[in-house]
């Protein structure tokens, strides 16, 4: 039921997308807020492919190895650990690449009539918003005028200075990126050695 008192049926699927680099506190409050909206969620990794990454102006990092130290599969884990760890239900959601950067391919991961719920932060948030819409995506912002309260970024800075970090990650990330750590410490690096 909507406030004009129209009722207004649940959407079947909803989808968020992010690059997750890593799954941090605020991706999950994101996440659940979607979830609350619609019946089963999807949740979308932006850059799952490195090698289709491309400078955007409106988000002049995002396209750096240092700025995606994490792999598809690895920031996956991070959100599957974390979204069991707070008792979703297998069943409530699916996990899939989302390719922002060619919006014209993003119905092949995600069906037809998926309500797309997303957060502007930044220019870059409002040129995602722009690219679904003008694919014909329904979107609905969440939250707007809100400030981000935590950032990758800076996870990623707290990582790399060996300060305390897990208070921003939810604790089944934590354990996916600690794993990752023990197998790769040279992960705190991007790609050219420099340190993410």
């Amino acid at each position: 039921m909507s406030g004009s008192g129209i009722h207004v049926e649940t959407p079947s699927w909803g989808c968020v997308h992010g690059r997750f680099q890593p799954f941090h506190n605020g991706h999950l409050e994101y996440v659940l807020r979607a979830r609350q909206r619609c019946d089963r969620l999807i949740v979308g990794i932006t850059a799952a492919d490195s090698t289709a990454v491309r400078k955007e102006n409106a988000s002049p990092h995002r396209h750096e190895p240092a700025s995606n130290p994490f792999t598809y599969f690895e920031r996956l884990q991070m959100i599957q650990d974390t979204l069991l760890a707070e008792g979703l239900n297998p069943s409530a959601f699916a996990i899939v690449p989302f390719p922002i950067q060619d919006p014209g391919l993003i119905g092949r991961y995600v069906p037809k009539g998926t309500i797309h719920f997303v957060r502007v932060y930044s220019p870059w948030e409002e040129e995602k918003t722009r690219r679904l819409r003008d694919e014909g995506f329904p979107v609905v912002v969440l939250d707007p005028g809100e400030e981000k309260k935590v950032s990758g970024s800076e996870v990623r800075r707290l990582m790399r200075e060996g300060l305390p970090w897990e208070h921003l990650v939810p604790l089944g990330a934590v354990e996916v990126v600690r794993w990752l750590l023990v197998e790769d410490p040279s992960l705190l690096r991007g790609s050219s050695g420099a340190p993410f």
